[in-house]
Protein backbone atom coordinates (compact mmCIF):
# COMPACT_ATOMS: atom_id res chain seq x y z
CA UNK A 1 0.00 0.00 0.00
CA UNK A 2 1.12 3.59 -0.53
CA UNK A 3 0.15 6.65 1.40
CA UNK A 4 1.46 8.96 -1.31
CA UNK A 5 2.88 12.17 -0.02
CA UNK A 6 1.53 11.64 3.44
CA UNK A 7 -1.97 12.65 2.32
CA UNK A 8 -5.25 10.95 3.13
CA UNK A 9 -5.91 7.27 2.65
CA UNK A 10 -6.63 6.56 -1.02
CA UNK A 11 -7.98 2.99 -0.92
CA UNK A 12 -6.39 -0.32 -1.91
CA UNK A 13 -4.39 -0.91 -5.00
CA UNK A 14 -5.19 -3.70 -7.42
CA UNK A 15 -2.93 -6.67 -6.59
CA UNK A 16 0.19 -6.70 -8.63
CA UNK A 17 -0.49 -3.32 -10.18
CA UNK A 18 1.89 -1.38 -7.98
CA UNK A 19 -0.03 1.77 -8.98
CA UNK A 20 -3.20 3.80 -8.44
CA UNK A 21 -6.45 1.71 -8.05
CA UNK A 22 -8.87 1.49 -11.00
CA UNK A 23 -11.74 3.48 -9.50
CA UNK A 24 -13.96 3.11 -12.57
CA UNK A 25 -13.70 -0.67 -12.49
CA UNK A 26 -14.48 -0.72 -8.79
CA UNK A 27 -17.54 1.46 -9.38
CA UNK A 28 -18.75 -0.85 -12.14
CA UNK A 29 -18.34 -3.87 -9.89
CA UNK A 30 -20.24 -2.18 -7.08
CA UNK A 31 -23.10 -1.29 -9.45
CA UNK A 32 -23.29 -4.89 -10.68
CA UNK A 33 -23.51 -6.19 -7.13
CA UNK A 34 -26.32 -3.70 -6.37
CA UNK A 35 -28.27 -4.83 -9.44
CA UNK A 36 -27.93 -8.47 -8.45
CA UNK A 37 -29.18 -7.72 -4.91
CA UNK A 38 -32.16 -5.79 -6.30
CA UNK A 39 -33.16 -8.64 -8.56
CA UNK A 40 -32.81 -11.08 -5.70
CA UNK A 41 -35.12 -8.93 -3.56
CA UNK A 42 -37.66 -8.64 -6.35
CA UNK A 43 -37.54 -12.37 -6.99
CA UNK A 44 -37.93 -13.17 -3.28
CA UNK A 45 -40.93 -10.84 -3.02
CA UNK A 46 -42.59 -12.53 -5.97
CA UNK A 47 -42.05 -15.93 -4.40
CA UNK A 48 -43.50 -14.73 -1.08
CA UNK A 49 -46.52 -13.24 -2.86
CA UNK A 50 -47.06 -16.49 -4.75
CA UNK A 51 -46.85 -18.46 -1.50
CA UNK A 52 -49.43 -16.24 0.22
CA UNK A 53 -51.72 -16.50 -2.81
CA UNK A 54 -51.41 -20.27 -2.71
CA UNK A 55 -52.35 -20.36 1.00
CA UNK A 56 -55.38 -18.11 0.44
CA UNK A 57 -56.50 -20.18 -2.54
CA UNK A 58 -56.22 -23.36 -0.49
CA UNK A 59 -58.30 -21.82 2.32
CA UNK A 60 -60.97 -20.71 -0.17
CA UNK A 61 -61.09 -24.16 -1.72
CA UNK A 62 -61.59 -25.80 1.70
CA UNK A 63 -64.25 -23.27 2.71
CA UNK A 64 -66.26 -23.44 -0.52
CA UNK A 65 -66.01 -27.15 -0.97
CA UNK A 66 -63.53 -26.92 -3.84
CA UNK A 67 -65.96 -25.55 -6.39
CA UNK A 68 -66.95 -28.83 -7.98
CA UNK A 69 -66.43 -30.87 -4.85
CA UNK A 70 -69.18 -32.54 -2.77
CA UNK A 71 -71.04 -30.91 0.11
CA UNK A 72 -69.04 -32.96 2.58
CA UNK A 73 -66.56 -30.10 2.83
CA UNK A 74 -69.17 -27.52 3.80
CA UNK A 75 -69.51 -26.14 7.29
CA UNK A 76 -72.34 -27.73 9.29
CA UNK A 77 -74.21 -24.42 9.45
CA UNK A 78 -74.28 -24.27 5.62
CA UNK A 79 -75.98 -27.67 5.21
CA UNK A 80 -79.71 -27.46 4.38
CA UNK A 81 -82.02 -28.17 7.33
CA UNK A 82 -84.32 -31.21 6.95
CA UNK A 83 -87.74 -30.34 5.62
CA UNK A 84 -90.55 -30.93 8.18
CA UNK A 85 -93.13 -33.44 7.07
CA UNK A 86 -96.82 -33.12 7.85
CA UNK A 87 -99.66 -35.50 7.29
CA UNK A 88 -102.03 -34.38 4.57
CA UNK A 89 -104.93 -35.93 6.51
CA UNK A 90 -106.37 -33.59 9.15
CA UNK A 91 -107.31 -35.26 12.45
CA UNK A 92 -111.04 -35.45 13.11
CA UNK A 93 -112.44 -32.72 15.38
CA UNK A 94 -113.18 -33.77 18.96
CA UNK A 95 -116.76 -34.82 19.58
CA UNK A 96 -119.13 -32.16 20.90
CA UNK A 97 -120.48 -33.33 24.30
CA UNK A 98 -123.80 -31.65 23.59
CA UNK A 99 -124.33 -33.91 20.57
CA UNK A 100 -124.56 -36.88 22.92
CA UNK A 101 -127.37 -35.46 25.00
CA UNK A 102 -129.31 -33.79 22.19
CA UNK A 103 -130.94 -36.93 20.83
CA UNK A 104 -132.09 -40.21 22.36
CA UNK A 105 -130.32 -42.15 19.56
CA UNK A 106 -126.88 -41.04 20.82
CA UNK A 107 -127.62 -40.58 24.53
CA UNK A 108 -127.19 -44.18 25.67
CA UNK A 109 -126.32 -43.89 29.37
CA UNK A 110 -128.90 -44.99 31.95
CA UNK A 111 -131.65 -42.50 32.77
CA UNK A 112 -132.44 -42.79 36.47
CA UNK A 113 -132.11 -40.99 39.80
CA UNK A 114 -128.48 -41.98 40.32
CA UNK A 115 -127.54 -40.63 36.88
CA UNK A 116 -128.55 -37.09 37.84
CA UNK A 117 -128.74 -36.93 41.66
CA UNK A 118 -126.12 -39.38 42.97
CA UNK A 119 -124.97 -37.36 46.00
CA UNK A 120 -126.52 -37.70 49.47
CA UNK A 121 -124.86 -34.39 50.22
CA UNK A 122 -123.52 -31.81 47.79
CA UNK A 123 -121.48 -28.66 48.28
CA UNK A 124 -121.72 -25.50 46.20
CA UNK A 125 -120.02 -22.21 47.00
CA UNK A 126 -119.03 -23.51 50.44
CA UNK A 127 -122.65 -24.42 51.26
CA UNK A 128 -123.65 -28.05 51.91
CA UNK A 129 -127.08 -29.41 51.09
CA UNK A 130 -128.61 -32.70 52.23
CA UNK A 131 -130.61 -34.81 49.83
CA UNK A 132 -134.14 -35.69 50.86
CA UNK A 133 -136.67 -37.69 48.86
CA UNK A 134 -136.21 -38.75 45.23
CA UNK A 135 -138.82 -39.88 42.70
CA UNK A 136 -139.04 -41.13 39.12
CA UNK A 137 -142.15 -41.62 36.99
CA UNK A 138 -143.34 -41.83 33.41
CA UNK A 139 -146.53 -40.01 34.43
CA UNK A 140 -145.02 -36.62 33.67
CA UNK A 141 -148.15 -34.54 34.41
CA UNK A 142 -148.43 -36.06 37.89
CA UNK A 143 -145.25 -34.23 38.95
CA UNK A 144 -146.58 -30.75 38.19
CA UNK A 145 -148.92 -28.02 39.41
CA UNK A 146 -151.07 -25.91 37.14
CA UNK A 147 -150.65 -26.07 33.36
CA UNK A 148 -147.12 -27.43 33.23
CA UNK A 149 -148.39 -31.02 33.05
CA UNK A 150 -150.25 -30.33 29.81
CA UNK A 151 -147.15 -28.71 28.28
CA UNK A 152 -145.03 -31.72 29.17
CA UNK A 153 -147.53 -34.14 27.69
CA UNK A 154 -148.02 -32.14 24.49
CA UNK A 155 -144.30 -32.11 23.78
CA UNK A 156 -143.76 -35.84 24.29
CA UNK A 157 -142.32 -36.05 27.81
CA UNK A 158 -140.98 -39.55 28.46
CA UNK A 159 -140.41 -39.34 32.23
CA UNK A 160 -139.66 -36.96 35.09
CA UNK A 161 -137.01 -37.49 37.77
CA UNK A 162 -137.18 -35.39 40.95
CA UNK A 163 -134.96 -34.84 43.99
CA UNK A 164 -135.21 -32.48 46.97
CA UNK A 165 -132.26 -30.86 48.76
CA UNK A 166 -132.46 -28.67 51.86
CA UNK A 167 -130.38 -26.45 54.13
CA UNK A 168 -131.21 -24.18 57.08
CA UNK A 169 -135.00 -24.21 56.67
CA UNK A 170 -134.95 -23.79 52.87
CA UNK A 171 -135.83 -26.67 50.51
CA UNK A 172 -135.64 -26.99 46.75
CA UNK A 173 -137.08 -29.68 44.48
CA UNK A 174 -135.48 -30.11 41.06
CA UNK A 175 -137.28 -32.06 38.34
CA UNK A 176 -135.73 -33.25 35.06
CA UNK A 177 -138.17 -33.95 32.23
CA UNK A 178 -136.75 -36.31 29.59
CA UNK A 179 -137.55 -36.00 25.86
CA UNK A 180 -136.35 -37.68 22.68
CA UNK A 181 -134.94 -34.53 21.08
CA UNK A 182 -133.42 -31.19 22.03
CA UNK A 183 -136.14 -29.33 20.13
CA UNK A 184 -138.86 -30.87 22.32
CA UNK A 185 -137.05 -29.89 25.51
CA UNK A 186 -136.46 -26.32 24.34
CA UNK A 187 -140.07 -25.85 23.37
CA UNK A 188 -141.27 -27.19 26.71
CA UNK A 189 -139.03 -24.82 28.71
CA UNK A 190 -140.11 -21.88 26.57
CA UNK A 191 -143.85 -22.61 26.94
CA UNK A 192 -143.72 -23.64 30.61
CA UNK A 193 -146.48 -22.25 32.83
CA UNK A 194 -147.54 -23.38 36.26
CA UNK A 195 -144.69 -25.25 37.89
CA UNK A 196 -143.11 -28.35 39.33
CA UNK A 197 -144.75 -29.96 42.38
CA UNK A 198 -142.47 -30.00 45.42
CA UNK A 199 -141.36 -33.39 46.77
CA UNK A 200 -141.37 -33.84 50.56
CA UNK A 201 -140.22 -36.75 52.74
CA UNK A 202 -136.92 -38.13 54.11
CA UNK A 203 -136.74 -35.39 56.74
CA UNK A 204 -138.19 -32.56 54.63
CA UNK A 205 -141.75 -31.45 55.49
CA UNK A 206 -144.35 -30.41 52.92
CA UNK A 207 -143.39 -27.05 51.39
CA UNK A 208 -144.50 -24.82 48.53
CA UNK A 209 -148.05 -26.17 48.46
CA UNK A 210 -151.54 -24.80 49.05
CA UNK A 211 -150.89 -21.42 47.47
CA UNK A 212 -147.65 -20.65 49.29
CA UNK A 213 -145.48 -18.31 47.21
CA UNK A 214 -142.22 -19.94 46.12
CA UNK A 215 -139.58 -19.36 43.52
CA UNK A 216 -139.92 -21.34 40.25
CA UNK A 217 -137.64 -21.61 37.23
CA UNK A 218 -137.59 -23.50 33.90
CA UNK A 219 -134.54 -24.29 31.70
CA UNK A 220 -133.36 -26.84 29.15
CA UNK A 221 -130.08 -28.37 27.99
CA UNK A 222 -129.85 -31.06 25.35
CA UNK A 223 -132.94 -33.26 25.38
CA UNK A 224 -133.64 -32.41 29.02
CA UNK A 225 -135.89 -29.69 30.40
CA UNK A 226 -135.34 -29.04 34.09
CA UNK A 227 -137.51 -27.20 36.58
CA UNK A 228 -137.07 -25.94 40.13
CA UNK A 229 -139.37 -24.94 42.96
CA UNK A 230 -137.91 -23.60 46.22
CA UNK A 231 -139.08 -21.97 49.43
CA UNK A 232 -139.23 -22.18 53.21
CA UNK A 233 -140.00 -25.44 54.98
CA UNK A 234 -142.07 -23.61 57.65
CA UNK A 235 -144.70 -22.55 55.13
CA UNK A 236 -143.75 -18.88 54.79
CA UNK A 237 -144.04 -17.10 51.48
CA UNK A 238 -140.76 -16.37 49.71
CA UNK A 239 -140.03 -12.89 48.41
CA UNK A 240 -137.30 -11.35 46.31
CA UNK A 241 -135.65 -10.13 49.50
CA UNK A 242 -135.13 -13.70 50.75
CA UNK A 243 -131.57 -14.29 49.58
CA UNK A 244 -131.39 -17.76 51.14
CA UNK A 245 -134.17 -19.01 48.85
CA UNK A 246 -132.50 -17.52 45.76
CA UNK A 247 -129.04 -18.80 46.70
CA UNK A 248 -130.28 -22.34 47.37
CA UNK A 249 -132.33 -22.52 44.19
CA UNK A 250 -129.45 -21.13 42.09
CA UNK A 251 -127.02 -23.65 43.59
CA UNK A 252 -129.33 -26.58 42.81
CA UNK A 253 -130.18 -25.34 39.33
CA UNK A 254 -126.49 -25.01 38.51
CA UNK A 255 -125.77 -28.45 39.96
CA UNK A 256 -128.46 -30.00 37.75
CA UNK A 257 -127.10 -28.30 34.64
CA UNK A 258 -123.59 -29.58 35.40
CA UNK A 259 -124.88 -33.13 35.90
CA UNK A 260 -126.58 -33.09 32.49
CA UNK A 261 -123.49 -31.61 30.82
CA UNK A 262 -121.25 -34.19 32.51
CA UNK A 263 -123.39 -36.89 30.95
CA UNK A 264 -122.53 -35.55 27.50
CA UNK A 265 -118.83 -35.18 28.34
CA UNK A 266 -118.55 -38.80 29.47
CA UNK A 267 -120.06 -40.11 26.25
CA UNK A 268 -118.05 -37.76 24.02
CA UNK A 269 -114.82 -38.82 25.73
CA UNK A 270 -115.64 -42.49 25.23
CA UNK A 271 -116.37 -41.85 21.54
CA UNK A 272 -113.04 -40.01 21.13
CA UNK A 273 -111.14 -42.93 22.69
CA UNK A 274 -112.72 -45.34 20.21
CA UNK A 275 -111.85 -43.05 17.27
CA UNK A 276 -108.17 -42.71 18.24
CA UNK A 277 -107.73 -46.45 18.74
Amino acid sequence: MSFGDGGPFQGPEEPGSGGTPDWEALADASAARARRKKWLLIGGGALATAAVAAVVATAVIHTNGGGRGTSAGKHASELPAPEPSFSSVAPPPPPDPRDYIADVKKDRLPVDVDAFFPDDRLTAGGRTYARGATHRTQQCAATTQGALGAVLTANGCDQVIRATYSRDGVAVTVGIAVFDTEAQAKRTARLATGGLASLSGSGVPVFCRDGVICRRTANSYGRYAYFMVGGFTDGRDATKADKAVYTTSDDLTDYTFRRIRHRGEVQASAAADITTT
